[in-house]
């Protein structure tokens, strides 16, 4: 018990280590940058599930639609590989959409094991009490840090086949060359016939992309917002949370869909003994929700090691799962 708690503090102080130094880091920057995976906290996610929830957010309903809707599609690409083998997932969040996964995969008996990974703690601990009590055959291994460090652990506890799950579009968290860099790290994790299955949002009418960030309620900007209000928090910062605004942009040539804090005047805020400086006006680049075309799909799973076993669309055509083999 003592060693574990001990493991659990040694954890604890390099999270916040790695909070503070990428933080200080990011707003020593220019243009000045913050990194959306800090966004989860307790109230980050509570505020991101009300995102998936608002009418104009139609990546939950795309995705929410083939694991509705084709699972069975789903099963048979991934148990292609006919063996026994590790489901994992990054950034499982409450697993909503993957649940009716889970369930269909449970209900045909398939070995596996689910192995979800998530920054937050705390929306793991939702997910095991959601799972233990609606799927309780599930065997299920959470696992709290960064994708890759959380791959290398999975890895470690199990040598069996894996199948990695990238939901929800997040591959857009990143440019294309970042998200080029980033399947590659996967490819080189994973092992030749291990499965890959990645959500894209695909390039659609503009008016439709933006309003999914920008909604009317102000929840996306409050989600943007809480970010400052976590730095106060956890970092003893000074940040007047009001004095600051969120800003959404979208170009549809490139696909980048920008989140943005403004500086609403000159001010500065102190973190431990650093002092940050704004002038009016001055931009926090956030967050960035890149989508894709078909071509760009193809190219980024052929130019990472993958090949693209098959692809299943939601009803509109509007949202990609791309099955991809190392």
């Amino acid at each position: 018990m003592i060693v574990k708690l001990q493991q659990e503090l040694k954890c604890k102080r390099k999270h916040s280590d790695s909070f503070r130094s990428e933080v200080l880091e990011g707003l020593s920057s220019n243009p000045k940058r913050l990194a959306s995976k800090y966004f989860y906290d307790e109230t980050g996610d509570r505020l991101f599930q009300q995102i998936m929830a608002m009418p104009e957010y139609y990546l939950t309903n795309c995705e929410l639609d083939i694991f509705q809707n084709k699972t069975d599609e789903l099963i048979k690409a991934i148990s292609n590989i006919n063996e026994s083998f590790d489901l994992i997932e990054l950034g499982a969040g409450d697993a909503m959409k993957s649940s009716f996964l889970l369930k269909d995969l449970v209900a045909k008996a398939t070995d596996f094991t689910y192995m979800p990974i998530d920054i937050s703690g705390n929306i793991l601990s939702v997910l095991q009490e959601n799972m233990n009590r609606t799927i309780p055959e599930l065997k299920i291994i959470p696992l709290k840090g960064e994708y890759f460090d959380m791959l290398d652990e999975a890895t470690y506890i199990s040598k069996r086949k894996k199948v990695v799950l990238f939901l929800g579009g997040n591959i857009g968290n990143m440019d294309i060359e970042e998200a080029r860099r980033f399947c590659s790290e996967i490819s080189r994790k994973l092992n030749p016939g291990d499965l890959f299955l990645i959500g894209f949002d695909l390039k659609k009418n503009p008016h439709t992309i933006l309003a999914a960030y920008n909604d009317s309620a102000g929840i996306t900007a409050s989600f943007n917002l809480n970010l400052l209000t976590r730095i106060n928090r956890e970092l003893q910062a000074d940040f007047e949370v009001e004095q600051f605004q969120h800003y959404q942009t979208y170009d549809p040539i490139s696909g980048a869909c920008k989140s943005f804090l403004v500086s609403l005047c000159d001010q500065q805020v102190k973190i431990d003994n650093h002092l940050i400086y704004f002038k009016a006006n001055e931009l926090i680049d956030m967050e960035i929700s890149q989508k894709f075309s078909e071509q760009d799909v193809k190219e980024l799973a052929k130019d990472s090691g993958f090949h693209i076993l098959t692809e299943i669309k939601d009803s509109k055509n509007w949202f990609v799962d791309s099955i991809w083999m190392v």
